[in-house]
């Protein structure tokens, strides 16, 4: 049994879920089948197994280090991400005109997760390159394509995304970094980035930053703020490394959990000119950003998920090996102990992980999917519609798993008990891990308000139609079976409460309170979207099992009963949590600073 994937399970989303077969008659995907996508997911199991997982201790305990101005990593960090890029593993959902493999997201989204649950700060600095990567390409000039594309696909030089200032934090209509154009094409950058994720290291040849900053006389706000392209090295016109670009590093941030990425705050124009180059039109930074921020919190929620997973597929190793206590009712201390997996409260526990961890994959794996449906539909109209069901979905993809497989590495630790919180085994640092995401691209807060604020209402609201609409099939397939027909009505009474919930808060005019119970919303919402996808996942489960799926049916009889243990148990709390935000209840708001400690 693999202690950072379940592959049986990655088939089930890939070919019964979501149907990766028809995906792949595309003619971008037509070189790929069945087989080509086993072998490269053989192909990074192996490499996460034999090269990122035995470091993954080594990295957490020796997290990097500041010396002489430079950030040095540990050797087993090099030579796992050397394994990586040797594999052309960072090419993955590149044009093959790029050297790349047009993987699907889909897929390429399994391939992250492998290496996520395996050791997740060490390929960090992979992914956010591919991320920084996409955005170039999307947004960045022909001359910055060629430039800096080539490196970044074949993983020679690594990406970051800069936003946060250490006065500002999230708040990037506060930004001060400043960029002074120079009149031939090149600016000049000022200013201190914070939390900036593999903003110095020692392991590729150069870094590519992707700066947000201001041009003199812009707007106030985030209506003033522009994207650039910031290299640690210049780069010559014929691709060469040249001189240092001064950005200096300032200092390394030492976190609680993923040290083998290091944390930076970085100086630009310290000691001399730092050069960076307009990436879009000027005052279009942030919606530029976003193409990379949004395949990030995608990414975020993955990591997450995946931290669940491995914490999960441990402690259900551990509770089918570790034999202690006896049931209830047996009193003669001289019979033989019980695995503790027969125990009823370890069960739950361990079903608490996989209704989290199961549900948040099912998720991620959908919202993957519209990515390669966007890039593929022709219609003008469909590909609106997969863009605002993808708005709407990405704060939960990102928040949903950060917040609720953060309890599941809570159970691991549970179920391992006093062993559980010692670093001689790995739930306590996947627990650590796991503990960023709720802050990592935008904190939970933040995308309750994306989510309340904006998303519910983009487009006159017609996001919550195509919600519901895409909900149809597996209410529909629900109601004709006499054991999911009861969830199917559950979730289409819950997703009337919803909606009623959204037309409520429309009705607050005051901005303030219309948002302070964003959060509660978030998490409701979510408990909506993961029970809609545990409803898809039972109706495919137990079609099986009518149809004799005989060597699997314990793997589908597990879908089934975490679909109802989600039902009976944590769908009635997003019911209670919308209440809530329909109250409208003050209680917080009225609430004044003084009174939380009487003075």
């Amino acid at each position: 049994m693999s202690m950072i994937v379940n592959r049986r399970d990655i088939d089930f989303y890939l070919y019964e879920l979501l149907d990766l077969e028809e995906l792949l008659k595309n003619d971008r995907y037509k070189e790929h089948d069945r087989d080509t996508v086993t072998a490269i997911l053989d192909l990074a199991q192996q490499i996460a197994e034999e090269a990122f997982l035995p470091c993954a201790a080594e990295l957490d305990e020796h997290e990097p280090v500041f010396e002489a101005g430079r950030a040095i990593t540990p050797d087993s960090l090099k030579a796992c991400l050397k394994t990586f890029v040797e594999a052309g593993l960072p090419a993955a959902t590149f044009d093959a005109s790029l050297g790349g493999m047009q993987l699907p997201m889909l897929v390429a989204n399994f391939m992250q997760g492998i290496f996520q649950a395996a050791n997740g700060s060490a390929v960090g600095y992979i992914f956010l390159t591919t991320s920084n990567a996409h955005m170039l390409e999307a947004c960045g000039s022909d001359a910055l394509r060629a430039r800096y594309l080539p490196p970044l696909v074949e993983g020679r030089w690594f990406g970051t995304m800069c936003l946060s200032e250490p006065h500002a934090g999230s708040s990037l209509s506060d930004i001060r970094c400043m960029a002074e154009p120079l009149g031939d094409g090149s600016f000049k950058l000022t200013g201190t980035k914070m939390w900036i994720s593999g903003g110095d290291q020692d392991v590729s040849e150069n870094i590519i930053h992707m700066v947000l900053a201001r041009t003199p006389g812009a707007p106030a706000g985030v209506k003033g703020i522009s994207l650039f392209l910031v290299p640690k090295y210049r780069v010559t016109e014929t691709g060469e490394i040249g001189d240092f670009n001064h950005i200096a590093l300032a200092g390394l941030n030492h976190k609680m959990g993923q040290r083998g990425i290091t944390n930076t705050l970085l100086n630009f124009g310290e000691g001399g000119d730092c050069l960076g180059y307009l990436v879009g039109a000027e005052h279009e930074g942030l919606k530029n950003m976003f193409h990379m921020m949004n395949e990030a919190r995608i990414g975020v929620g993955m990591g997450a998920a995946m931290s669940g997973l491995a914490g999960y597929l441990y402690s259900l190793d551990y509770a089918r090996n570790r034999p202690q206590g006896r049931h209830p009712g047996i009193k003669d201390p001289n019979s033989p102990m019980l695995p503790i997996i027969e125990h009823a409260d370890i069960r739950r526990l361990l079903m608490e992980q996989k209704v989290t961890v199961e549900g948040s994959i099912a998720l991620l794996s959908y919202c993957t999917q519209l990515v390669d449906q966007q890039e593929m539909a022709e219609d003008a109209a469909e590909k609106e519609r997969l863009t605002l069901l993808l708005e709407l979905l990405t704060p939960v993809a990102k928040s949903w798993p950060s917040e609720y497989t953060l309890e599941a590495n809570k159970h691991a630790i549970q179920i391992l008990g006093g062993y559980g919180y010692t670093r001689e085994y790995p739930v306590e640092r996947h627990y650590r891990d796991n503990r960023l995401n709720p802050i990592h691209e935008g904190t939970h807060g933040i995308q309750g308000m994306d989510l309340l604020g904006r998303k519910v209402n983009l487009a006159g609201g017609v996001t919550l139609s195509i919600f519901e609409e895409e909900m149809q099939p597996a209410l529909q397939a629900a109601a004709g079976s006499e054991t999911l027909a009861a969830m199917g009505e559950a979730l289409t009474d819950i997703w009337q409460l919803v909606k009623r919930t959204v037309e409520t808060v429309n009705q607050e005019a005051d901005t303030v309170a219309r948002l302070s119970s964003a959060t509660p919303f978030l998490d409701a919402f979510g408990h909506v979207a993961i029970a809609w996808l545990w409803l898809r996942q039972a109706v495919i489960a137990r079609e099986a099992l009518q149809n004799g799926a005989q060597a699997d049916a314990d793997f589908y009889e597990g879908k089934v009963a975490a679909c109802q243990f989600f039902y009976r148990y944590h769908l009635p709390q997003a019911a209670e949590k919308l209440r809530y935000v329909a109250s409208q209840d003050r209680s917080v708001l009225d609430t004044q600073a003084s009174w939380f400690t009487g003075q």
